[in-house]
C-alpha cells in the first residue's frame, strides 16, 4: 500500500509541476505575442514635399480631398502611423475607432484634425497620442484624404 500511496503522490507532484510549467508558458507566449503586435510605436515620418505646402495656420477643411498623390501620401502615412491602432485599410479591430465610418466632407473635417493634433484622453487615460508637433498638417490632411475614399456608411 505504501509503494502505491508514494506513486500517487508522485504522479500529482508530476502533473502539477507540469500544469504550472506550461501555464507559465502560455502566459509569457500570449504576453510575448501582444508586445509583437503592437508593434514599433515611434511615428514615422511623412513626405509630403509633393503637395503644396500650407503654411503655419492651420486649416479646419480638407484642401487635398480628391488629390490622387495626396490620397498615394496619405495611405502610406496612415499604415506608418495609424493602422497599428485603427487598423490596416482603417478596418479597426477594436483597439481604435473603425475610420471607414468617418463621415467624409467638410463637415468632419475640424473634428478629425483636432482628434489628431491633439489625441484624446479619457479620465486620465490617453487613448490616442497628440501628433501635432510629430506629423505636419500637410501630412495629417494627407490621411483624411485617403480615409474618404474607403469611407463606409454605416
Amino acid at each position: 500500500m505504501r509503494i502505491n500511496k508514494v506513486k500517487t503522490a508522485t504522479l500529482k507532484e508530476t502533473l502539477l509541476r507540469r500544469l504550472t510549467l506550461g501555464t507559465a508558458t502560455l502566459a509569457i507566449t500570449a504576453s510575448a505575442s501582444l508586445a509583437i503586435a503592437h508593434g514599433d510605436v515611434t511615428p514615422q515620418a511623412v513626405d509630403t514635399s509633393s503637395l503644396t505646402q500650407l503654411g503655419e495656420d492651420w486649416r479646419i477643411a480638407n484642401p487635398y480631398r480628391g488629390n490622387a498623390d495626396a490620397i498615394r501620401i496619405g495611405d502610406s502615412a496612415f499604415n506608418q502611423n495609424c493602422a497599428r491602432c485603427h487598423g490596416l485599410g482603417a478596418v479597426s479591430g477594436g483597439i481604435a475607432p473603425d475610420l471607414r465610418f468617418l463621415e467624409p466632407g467638410d463637415d468632419m473635417d475640424e473634428f478629425f484634425i483636432g482628434k489628431v493634433r491633439n489625441g484624446v484622453t479619457r479620465n486620465g487615460a490617453v487613448y490616442m497620442p497628440p501628433f501635432e508637433g510629430t506629423l505636419t498638417q500637410e501630412a495629417m490632411w494627407a490621411i483624411r484624404a485617403w480615409l474618404e475614399t474607403v469611407h463606409e456608411a454605416q
